[in-house]
């Protein structure tokens, strides 16, 4: 691709919005990376700041962390009053699990565990909606590391949904996506996920540690597929971008 020749300041820019002091982007960064993107990481809760527009950046991905969207820090509420930055001036963002549900928050509904206090920790059928079933094909199962889900806000479509929580995937507008499982999961974070949170595998619904492993063996393929898919319709390269305009058009 023409810009992976070019210096990584000359590149567009992906904002890429972490929780942890060790957190990554996981392949999600690897694979904006590969289409010729930079990727501009900051982490709110440690004191970075977020920018006043997104004219700078082509995109915006917020991930997950151990956090709730409901927190009452500082920072959470911070994220989630700047995403309308991205969705005011129609510009690819992103949100993954926490991201998602900060999302949610910022369109007025509401995020909040399952009222029989189940868990969703390792792999979970999923199910498109026939929205979803338009846009591409969507794997049978995702990886899952959450007890909080989040309702359907005004204005949102649904594009997958599940047995145990049932918004799993929506988008907003042309370019605004949420989600509410883990295609940035590479192996390295499985084996650190489940060493760090093992206590979490004890928590009503989740999955013990091996079946983690056995269920990446058979379901993750499916998952880059889509992870490619999805990237090729929300941002393209940075050669080729999606043209989001046409789509809002069309609308």
């Amino acid at each position: 691709m023409l810009f992976l020749n070019e210096p990584a300041k000359n590149r567009p820019k992906i904002l890429i919005v972490l929780h942890q002091e060790h957190s990554s982007p996981g392949r999600v960064g690897q694979e904006l990376l590969k289409r010729g993107f930079a990727l501009d990481i900051r982490k709110p809760r440690f004191g970075d700041l977020l920018p006043e527009t997104m004219d700078h950046h082509a995109g915006a991905v917020i991930f997950g962390g151990p956090m709730s969207a409901n927190d009452t820090e500082a920072f959470i509420h911070k994220e989630i009053d700047w995403i309308g930055v991205p969705l005011a001036e129609r510009k690819p963002f992103l949100g993954i699990c926490l991201g998602a549900q900060m999302m949610v928050r910022h369109l007025g509904g509401t995020v909040c565990g399952h009222n029989d206090s189940l868990v969703e920790i390792g792999y979970y059928p999923l199910k498109p909606t026939e929205a979803g079933k338009s846009l591409m094909e969507w794997p049978k199962k995702v990886y899952q590391w959450h007890r909080e889900g989040f309702d359907l806000p005004r204005g949102a479509d649904l594009l997958a949904t599940g047995p145990t929580y049932p918004n799993q995937a929506i988008r907003v507008g042309p370019c605004a996506y949420g989600i509410q499982f883990h295609p940035e999961l590479t192996h390295q974070m499985m084996v650190r996920w489940t060493t760090k949170g093992a206590p979490r595998m004890e928590l009503p619904g989740a999955q013990q540690r091996r079946d983690h492993f056995a269920g990446r063996f058979l379901y993750d393929p499916a998952v880059k597929t889509w992870l490619d898919r999805f990237l090729d319709l929300w941002i393209g390269t940075a050669a080729a971008p999606v043209q989001h305009a046409e789509l809002k058009a069309a609308e």
